[in-house]
């Protein structure tokens, strides 16, 4: 998956954020649980502007809200939805989306299925950023969580089986597997990057099928993972310039293959975490106007992450993180977004 690549510091700061405690109320003697929060933000970069925002001169376009419900049903069966809005420069437009919304039924501890859209397990933060008010930073790290390419990877339409095992003095091991259908953003930055190029994009549409394994290890407070996903991208459009107008083209990755090892460790008032994720995506471009496919060996993109932070007080902590990204196009050497680091 391509992504546009700028060369900036980014400054972002959480100038606001409100989380509602959680309510409850009863529907037809259920339990029902409401969450909800609202973020405000201010972006700033010293070069390039970012997130289609005017950050060069300092932005406070940058808000985002959340609004989750879930209700036990029974003690095996619980369901739950979140509903989504944001307004990040041109990305979102304040449409409402439906983050997330299944079914969780657990036969036993070690063996659980859940159903409907169902948040994606990739990587260390993946199925938790929506939920923005449990992470340290205004924006998690970019090489690897890409604030545009959101919608593109937090859920798919589907079923998981997931447990989690005790291996006593071993520790404990939590898995994810999962098969579905891919859900794509139309206010996101796939579709904004494709007609900045001139090649909008009129259909989109792919599955995905996947993995994650947590072990919770032994040692006090350290937890490491890996995960691994295969994503195909059926993606057709058109030409915008008037002379090729009459010109359509479709994309078919083949499929791109993720795969990613991360760990997390808290003791006393340190949180350390890290995440290393490698995508290698092979392409097939179909043109209106050639009579065979154009096949390129793919890109390969590498990105990570390290990050600190320490606990002041219950209501106070501070932290930092360093991400890089490089992307690798050999196919295309001339190309401006291959090679960079980010």
């Amino acid at each position: 998956m391509r992504r546009q690549i700028v060369r900036l510091a980014l400054l972002c700061l959480c100038a606001g954020q409100t989380a509602v405690h959680a309510q409850e109320f009863k529907l037809f003697d259920r339990t029902v649980q409401v969450h909800g929060w609202l973020s405000q933000g201010l972006a700033y970069s010293d070069e390039n502007n970012y997130l289609t925002m005017n950050t060069s001169s300092g932005s406070g376009a940058f808000t985002d809200a959340g609004l989750s419900m879930s209700s036990p049903i029974t003690d095996r069966f619980r369901i739950g939805a979140q509903g989504y809005v944001r307004d990040i420069g041109q990305l979102g437009e304040h449409h409402p989306d439906l983050d997330w919304a299944y079914a969780d039924y657990r036969f036993a501890s070690w063996f659980g299925v859940r159903a409907g859209k169902v948040k994606t397990a990739l990587g260390l933060y993946n199925d938790t950023q929506d939920a923005e008010f449990l992470h340290t930073w205004a924006i998690l790290p970019q090489s690897t969580y890409p604030l545009d390419l959101r919608g593109a990877t937090l859920a798919h339409t589907g079923v998981d089986v997931h447990g989690r095992i005790s291996l006593r003095r071993g520790g404990e091991l939590n898995y994810t597997a999962y098969s579905g259908i891919r859900s794509f953003d139309r206010y996101g930055g796939i579709y904004y990057f494709s007609a900045d190029q001139g090649v909008p994009i009129d259909k989109d549409s792919g599955h995905v099928e996947g993995g994650d394994v947590r072990w919770t290890t032994p040692l006090s407070a350290l937890m490491v993972g890996a995960s691994g996903i295969n994503l195909t991208e059926d993606r057709s459009g058109h030409e915008t310039a008037p002379t090729l107008s009459a010109i359509t083209y479709k994309f078919s990755p083949d499929p791109d293959h993720i795969i990613s090892v991360y760990g997390d460790f808290q003791r006393g008032h340190w949180h350390l975490n890290g995440e290393f994720r490698r995508e290698y995506s092979p392409l097939k471009v179909t043109l209106s106007y050639l009579p065979t496919p154009i096949i390129y060996n793919g890109e390969t993109s590498k990105g990570w992450f390290l990050s600190a932070a320490y606990r002041v007080s219950k209501r106070l902590q501070l932290g930092t993180y360093h991400a890089r990204f490089l992307v690798d196009h050999p196919d295309v050497p001339a190309d401006p977004y291959a090679n960079h680091n980010l």
